[in-house]
């Protein structure tokens, strides 16, 4: 609690909420009584007005208003929102071509290189590469719900599922806000986002997914 905590005090949202996700996913692992996960659902749920109303900034007030209605302010906060649908929505099936994007190459569209950067691949590859990006992130964080329930101790499921739970909140919400199905936040998108930390930590987690799978099997070469 205290990381996130931390977290939130930069501000910094979109993670403090991937972490959560974390946790809450290795405490389902673990085992928890179903009582206090209906609880802690219930409390949410009666916080969020107050968050919204009391706690939050502006700027976060402003993201969760253009989120329900990106037409509130299309030359300012949902100018972004807007024009990343048009770049999804302009690539049709094949794509416009790499480099040949209108959104994404004249500028219309900032920053195409991190948040917005599954704009671009819908935009200039069209729908069939942006579907074959989900599908690989389907695939890699159904394998690391496999090395979770298969893992030789309870450790390494709930290291295992807390990187399920950092893989599934970094790619539902990267790409769902860049077709308006989420609220605006600076998430990167696993692996194709530019941005040195965010990769060096992405690899940091498949080591260790990789880590625990090895140790199911049996150890040889040992003296």
């Amino acid at each position: 609690m205290v990381p996130v905590l931390l977290i939130i005090k930069q501000p910094d949202y979109g993670t403090a909420i991937a972490f959560m996700l974390a946790t809450a996913l290795m405490l389902f692992v673990a085992g928890i009584d179903k009582k206090y996960i209906i609880s802690i659902i219930a409390i949410i749920a009666i916080l969020l007005p107050v968050a919204y109303n009391f706690i939050l900034p502006e700027h976060a007030k402003t993201r969760i208003d253009v989120f329900l209605n990106p037409n509130l302010d299309p030359r300012g906060s949902g100018y972004n929102v807007i024009q990343s649908k048009l770049a999804i929505g302009s690539g049709q099936l094949f794509g416009m071509g790499i480099l040949k994007g209108n959104q994404t190459q004249l500028g219309f569209l900032h920053p195409k290189t991190t948040d917005f950067i599954f704009s671009v691949i819908g935009e200039e590859m069209g729908f069939i590469i942006a579907g074959a990006v989900i599908i690989l992130y389907v695939i890699l964080i159904t394998k690391a719900i496999q090395i979770a329930k298969t893992a030789r101790d309870d450790l390494g499921s709930y290291i295992a599922m807390g990187i399920v739970g950092i893989f599934l909140f970094h790619m539902l919400e990267n790409i769902g806000m860049t077709m308006g199905l989420l609220p605006i936040t600076g998430v990167p998108l696993p692996f194709v986002s530019y941005g040195g930390s965010s990769l060096v930590t992405n690899f940091i987690c498949i080591g260790l997914l990789l880590n625990i799978s090895a140790r199911r099997q049996k150890t040889i070469f040992v003296d």
